[in-house]
């Protein structure tokens, strides 16, 4: 596969798309919102933007499956997948919070070759293919160059219907605190991974993801010179349900922070 001719057209469906989102955010409506489980929402618009990718995307590489979070009946193929959050963030979307985004990834097993996270109301494209850097709009992104967890920005995301870590989840966020510049909780995990891609957040970790949540922004991360673990310091973080992102340098000091509380 040409991973960076594929790369080039899930950038611009991806466009498309948020096109999309944004041209519906202008006249939602709040009471065609469903929720799927305990505050885990769902709209038309995640529906429709999913089915546009999985056209385009069908298009593409015809031989894919498909890991998508608004289609759960769909039956991933054995090794080749696109693994499609059609909207990361869909609380934000839903209050008008302009911090939201699509995730796009290709994975061969478990290996990612391809991932592009557009946030269109700033008008920013991360994107990366295996082996060939991470790029903001074109331009190649790097992770920070902080030496220590004391100096850096951490994001994180809030437990919002899975409570069972909660008490170690309010244990490290305490610890975390007092050892770092700060905390953020902006409510898109790909955005979040994105972020720490390219150097705004030093760290970012979570635990109750799914694949599409982070799938395209571990690789993006991983190409932009950071690390990706799970909570153990192992490499389970796309189906894992957990996931630890770093600049690299501090990756080690804060792996050490979670592995107290988890």
């Amino acid at each position: 596969m040409d991973l960076k001719a594929i790369c080039n057209e899930v950038e611009s469906i991806s466009k498309e798309v948020g096109a999309f989102l944004l041209h519906e955010r202008k006249h939602f409506d709040q009471n065609l919102v469903e929720e799927k489980s305990f505050n885990n929402l769902v709209s038309y618009v995640d529906k429709s933007a999913e089915q546009k990718f999985m056209t385009k995307l069908g298009s593409l590489l015809p031989n894919a499956g498909f890991i998508a979070e608004e289609s759960e009946e769909l039956k991933p193929d054995d090794t080749l997948n696109w693994v499609i959050d059609p909207l990361d963030g869909t609380t934000n979307f839903i209050f008008n919070l302009p911090f939201y985004c699509t995730s796009v990834a290709l994975i061969k097993n478990d290996e990612i070759l391809i991932g592009v996270i557009y946030d269109p109301t700033h008008d920013e494209l991360f994107s990366s293919y295996k082996g060939g850097g991470a790029f903001l709009n074109g331009k190649q992104i790097k992770v920070s160059s902080k030496n220590a967890l004391i100096d850096s920005l951490i994001a994180t995301g809030f437990p919002y219907d899975d409570f069972q870590f909660e008490a170690e989840y309010m244990l490290l966020l305490s610890s975390l605190m007092k050892k770092s510049k700060g905390i953020r909780r902006l409510g898109s995990a790909a955005l979040d991974l994105a972020y720490v891609a390219c150097g705004r957040f030093d760290v970012f970790y979570e635990y109750g993801l799914n694949s599409y949540d982070v799938a395209a922004g571990a690789l993006i991360v991983k190409e932009a010179g950071g690390s990706v673990s799970d909570f153990k310091g192992g490499s389970d973080f796309i189906f894992g349900e957990e996931i630890l992102s770093s600049n690299k340098r501090v990756h080690s000091e804060t792996l050490k922070e979670i592995r107290k509380f988890f």
